[in-house]
């Protein structure tokens, strides 16, 4: 019996682990669909001027004088806290294990603890790989050298000498299965934004389908007549399928709770997409391991998923016991401006500087369906599924102080700060644009491939050049870009606000130049 339900549980993970990476990829190109039809559609009344769009907003105050300094020890922070946790989640997970499930074996001594936590340490290399972004194949990398480490540790801190084979076939059945889940679950573009949050849902939902399967077990371990008529006029295979899906008919009101109970915890900050993402690649971890020792422990293996309660410990104590470091003052807000059509190269811009100025600031711009993996939250995905993702767009531009308003610039508890976007149809951009620069304090403008065609990044220019209170406009081009358009379109702006930067390549020092043009405070600007 014991058996049968641990493979029921396994049967749940798996299951609703692969429905969330498909259904994580058939939303993600739903969503690019919905959004492209309505942001073609006509919105309401023409632009307003932007001294009348973006009033609220006009006399904040100056913002912090971050530099790149600055930038780069609150990135270390966020890294060092996701190694503590994690080094909290191994040492108690190792404790629990060698006390609990070898407690008959006695083998809880310092060394030996010491060694199986720093073994079961390796979740936090895909923790760091999702924080910095890094590939598939960066992770796997990285994964290797862990391995090789792992081996040398296990050789010389063995109890007994164990042949090479054996160490190596215990380190692969280590990592092996819950790597391909994270690497599934998180590690994709669309899955990252997405399946962690379909995750719990989902997983009701396939415990559903499970508890429909042992009801029909049971009727039939019955054999009452009602049900020995049923094939005979549907057939067997239609009466199983309505045992398994027929229970999503009620599992489905509390997965949408959950679904929107999560939403409502992200926008009040007691979730961020970061946190989320650590627990599943650690809830994953933990999850395998627990019933991998359900065999010998029964519910009792239920105390392997313990540790990760350090998690929101962690994240509730974290403001106050590790402050972070900076300069006082309002956040610095930059807005993402960029060439359409450009999708691998906006990702890659995001990837390699946007998430390091989310360390330090607030990232805000016009919604685009380019971007859609990167910028997805909680809110949109379950607004989405609610079918209300049109209430997202601005229909007229008196409608756009209020979202403007409405951002959500308070920094996440790990200390990353949220990506805020309006959703615009056509006739609704120019209004929108114009309130995004009254309220932010600096521009990366990619125009990689711009050409004079371009009318609309040539009215953003023009917008950018008689800002009122813009500090700088950072321009990334490159040898397809219409430069001299590009500055011309640009003529009417302040000395020194424009930055102009080959971004034919962005390599690390490329990075490094960017958000060092991007902190205002910075004194190694590239002009």
């Amino acid at each position: 019996m014991d058996d049968a339900a641990n493979g029921k549980l396994l049967f749940i993970v798996l299951a609703a682990t692969l429905l969330a990476v498909v259904a994580a990829l058939l939303m993600a190109r739903s969503y690019r669909a919905a959004m492209k039809r309505l942001m073609s559609l006509p919105g309401g009344a023409a632009a307003v001027p932007m001294e009348s769009a973006a009033a609220p907003v006009a006399t904040q105050a100056p913002p912090a004088p971050v530099t790149l300094a600055h930038n780069r020890r609150a990135a270390w922070r966020v890294a060092a806290l996701l190694v503590l946790l994690s080094a909290l989640i191994s040492l108690t997970g190792s404790w629990l294990f060698l006390a609990v499930a070898m407690a008959g074996e006695k083998l809880l001594t310092p060394a030996r603890l010491a060694t199986l936590a720093a073994l079961n340490l390796w979740p936090v290399i895909p923790a760091l790989g999702l924080l910095w972004r890094w590939s598939r194949w960066r992770v796997a990398a990285a994964l290797a050298l862990w391995f090789a480490g792992a081996v040398a540790l296990l050789a010389w801190r063995a109890i007994e000498s164990q042949p090479l084979p054996l160490v190596i076939g215990y380190l692969v059945a280590e990592i092996g299965a819950p790597m391909l889940l994270i690497g599934a679950l998180c590690l994709g573009g669309a899955t990252r934004a997405i399946a962690p949050w379909l995750l719990p849902l989902l997983m009701l939902l396939v415990a559903g389908s499970v508890a429909g399967a042992d009801a029909l077990a049971w009727i039939v371990a019955h054999r009452p007549q009602w049900l020995m008529a049923l094939p005979a006029w549907l057939g067997a295979e239609q009466v199983m399928l309505f045992f398994v899906l027929a229970p999503w008919l009620v599992a489905w009101w509390p997965a949408k709770w959950l679904g929107r109970a999560l939403a409502a915890a992200y926008a009040r900050h007691w979730l961020s997409e970061l946190m989320v993402l650590f627990t599943a690649v650690w809830g994953i971890v933990l999850l395998l391991r627990a019933l991998g020792a359900w065999h010998d422990m029964g519910l009792a293996s239920a105390s392997m998923l313990l540790p990760l309660l350090w998690i929101p410990l962690v994240m509730l104590l974290a403001p106050r016991a590790w402050p972070r470091t900076g300069p006082r003052g309002r956040p610095p807000t930059l807005l993402v401006l960029r060439v359409f059509q450009r999708d691998a190269q906006v990702q890659a811009l995001f990837d390699r500087v946007i998430e390091r100025w989310r360390a330090s600031g607030n990232t805000v711009l016009i919604a685009g369906t380019d971007l859609v993996e990167r910028t997805l939250d909680a809110g949109d995905i379950f607004a989405f599924l609610d079918g209300r993702l049109a209430e997202r767009f601005v229909r007229a531009p008196a409608e756009v102080p209020a979202r403007i308003a409405a951002f959500d610039l308070e920094a996440d508890a790990e200390g990353r700060h949220r990506i805020n976007e309006v959703y615009c149809h056509d006739s609704t951009w120019q209004s929108a644009l114009d309130a995004l620069v009254a309220a932010s304090d600096v521009v990366l403008m990619d125009l990689r491939s711009f050409k004079a065609h371009n009318r609309g990044c040539r009215h953003e220019l023009g917008v950018l050049a008689r800002a009122p209170r813009l500090a700088r406009v950072v321009v990334l081009t490159d040898g397809d870009t219409a430069l001299a358009e590009a500055r011309a379109d640009a003529g009417a702006a302040p000395p020194g606000r424009f930055v102009w930067l080959d971004g034919s390549r962005v390599d690390a020092k490329r990075r490094r130049e960017l958000l060092a043009a991007l902190f205002v405070a910075d004194t190694a600007v590239h002009a």
